[in-house]
């Protein structure tokens, strides 16, 4: 654009948006970066790693309210209202963000604070750390091994044996069972703590391959955190499941852009 020429109007920007979503634009773009890394040789073919992250979502907790509240039951300031839930007990089954509702409240773990978030699962190859799939789910405590299955029987499934390698919050007998139908070995870490014991017995535990993977498994955080520290993914700037997953892609996308720059040979 010449400098006094008149700008675009801003619902450019809604317009194409809607467009990308539509056609889902970011979802094809990243599968064929994916497709230039195997055509390069740069995919392992049999072995692979899953985990699962929360993205926090771009709505404030002040949004996260009961689904029976009666409209207009009034703030004092509608754009930042004082709001006290002391003593009050919020759970995904009766409160809902009205910034966000697809957001759900999760934590990270045992003594961490509750945050309205997503679920980003990510699938890995082995061999060069390269996302072969990222997906985004509600954080409903479910979603990393139900997002971990879909990938594989997408990704992965067929006539060649593959392992996947993830950690203890995967060692769940239906996941276990779901990864054996589609042919896949995994090799998900032990959990001890369970109290009916690991969905794993010696048969897959014993083998040198199950170690490799074990201590593979965790470069996928190389992955997360450079999406979340560099790509701007630890919060995300959209609402809506759909949304969020389009910007994952493109972070994604991104993130596979540099590694394939990094393993492919200077230009002669």
């Amino acid at each position: 654009m010449e400098l006094d020429e008149l700008s675009f109007d801003h619902s450019s920007f809604t317009t194409n948006r809607d467009r990308l979503l539509e056609h889902e634009v970011a979802g094809e773009f990243f599968r064929s970066i994916v497709a230039q890394a195997r055509a390069r040789g740069l995919l392992s073919r049999e072995h692979f790693t899953v985990d699962g992250t929360l993205i926090e979502a771009w709505a404030s907790l002040k949004s996260f309210k009961r689904k029976d509240q009666t409209p207009g039951a009034g703030p004092d300031d509608p754009g930042n209202p004082t709001v006290n839930f002391h003593g009050e007990r919020r759970t995904n089954a009766t409160h809902q963000s009205t910034s966000d509702p697809e957001a759900l409240l999760a934590r990270k773990g045992k003594g961490k604070e509750a945050k309205l978030c997503y679920s980003a699962n990510a699938l890995v190859e082995n061999r060069n750390s390269l996302l072969i799939d990222f997906q985004v789910e509600p954080a409903d405590g479910f979603a990393e091994r139900r997002a971990a299955l879909a990938m594989a029987d997408e990704c992965l499934a067929g006539s060649r044996r593959i392992t996947l390698g993830a950690d203890k919050g995967y060692d769940t007998r239906d996941f276990v069972a779901g990864c054996r139908a589609l042919k896949v070995t995994p090799h998900v870490a032990q959990n001890a703590a369970r109290p009916q014991g690991s969905a794993l017995d010696a048969r897959t535990t014993h083998h040198p391959g199950y170690a490799v993977s074990q201590w593979t498994r965790k470069r996928i955080e190389e992955a997360f955190g450079w999406m979340k520290t560099v790509g701007g993914l630890r919060k995300t700037r959209y609402r809506g499941r759909e949304r969020v997953q389009m910007h994952a892609y493109l972070v994604a996308t991104a993130y596979n852009l540099l590694r394939i720059a990094r393993l492919l040979p200077p230009p002669s």
